[in-house]
């Protein structure tokens, strides 16, 4: 079988860190060119790797014919633009999350993505991990009955990444842990309630920590620092989802926030039962004959979900597997996240229907 040609457009650190790992991992791809605004730190990884070409406008990488994926790793404002771009070119398109800044962008991808019959997909990692996977099942074969509520979040005591640079400037990130965190475990929550509509929002944004510069995060690696840089984002979000069905989610999120430590979770409740997932350890609570207990799954730690979607990515091109996700949801999740900082503006819910 011929290998799937892979063109990168942005070399960065969550290229480097988590997609090529993944890329190189994969036997039925091969990296042939990347692309990076910084030529140096393309060039670096070209010669490192043996990848042949080497861009710095990523429209050369999309004009070539013998490309089949584009892998779009620049900051998120650039990912609709070089998306569609890359879609109307008749490429399949892997693209780090978030997928847009704004919902316009968002359906702008969705609608490229159909009219040219290639595949588009959004990193979310956090589906394909095997926790996650369990409780997707777990909920749609009743064991929960009626999930009704929850909540979720991500939050890091200090750790701001690229402090000052793309990271930190709305016009470039569209915003902080919300956009950055929040599509991680917001997304997951919903899809593992079924994937409710959601029908509206309210929230709350704080920026208090833009002078602190203590991390005790490693995540505070990612992004290039820049001293005297903007910083015009929140470094805290909070909020409220309703959705169709009546069900509810409260979310919360931070960069920088005086908590005991770092920690993600989505814990929610059901008629049946409930569950708290924080970081890898999974709690399921229930009753059994009679008796309410506590029950530990015993399911692999793994944190390879970044390799999962995109072995999945592949597996959906190749023609073998349907999608988990699709551009559509990714549009909703884009709608959730702009009418939350809009509700952070106005101090007023906002209607999504």
């Amino acid at each position: 079988m011929q290998k799937l040609r892979i063109g990168v457009v942005g070399t960065g650190n969550i290229f480097r860190s988590i997609h090529l790992p993944a890329w190189l991992a994969n036997p039925e791809v091969e990296i042939v060119a990347v692309c990076d605004a910084y030529r140096a730190g393309a060039q670096k990884i070209a010669d490192e790797h043996g990848i042949p070409d080497v861009y710095e406008d990523y429209r050369e990488l999309i004009a070539r014919d013998d490309i089949d994926v584009v892998n779009v790793c620049t900051p998120n404002l650039y990912h609709s633009e070089v998306s569609v771009a890359a879609l109307e070119s008749g490429k399949h398109v892997f693209c780090e999350k978030p997928d847009a800044i704004n919902p316009s962008e968002a359906v702008k991808m969705a609608e490229a993505a159909k009219a040219s019959g290639k595949v588009l997909m959004v990193m979310r990692n956090n589906r394909y991990r095997p926790v996650s996977q369990f409780l997707r099942s777990y909920v749609e074969n009743g064991h929960m009955g009626d999930v009704y509520t929850g909540r979720c979040g991500w939050l890091r005591r200090r750790g701001i990444p690229g402090k000052g640079g793309w990271f930190t400037t709305k016009e470039l990130s569209g915003g902080g842990p919300l956009i950055d965190l929040g599509v991680h475990m917001i997304d997951l929550a919903i899809w593992i309630m079924g994937s409710p509509r959601p029908v509206s929002v309210s929230g709350s944004v704080y920026t208090k920590f833009a002078n602190d510069d203590k991390s005790d995060s490693v995540h505070s690696a990612f992004g290039t620092k820049q001293d005297n840089g903007t910083f015009d984002v929140e470094d805290l979000a909070t909020g409220f989802i309703r959705f169709e069905n009546g069900a509810t989610l409260q979310i919360e999120f931070s960069w920088a926030s005086n908590v005991e430590s770092e920690g993600r979770f989505v814990e929610l409740r059901g008629t049946k039962a409930g569950f708290n997932l924080f970081n890898d350890d999974l709690k399921l609570f229930t009753e059994i004959d009679g008796t309410l207990c506590n029950v530990i799954p015993q399911l692999p730690k793994d944190s390879g979900g970044h390799k999962n979607n995109i072995d999945h990515f592949v597996d959906v091109v190749r023609g073998r597997a349907e999608p988990i996700f699709v551009p559509e949801q990714g549009v909703d999740m884009i709608k959730i996240l702009s009418a939350i900082y809009e509700s952070a503006q106005t101090g007023r819910e906002v209607r999504l229907d």
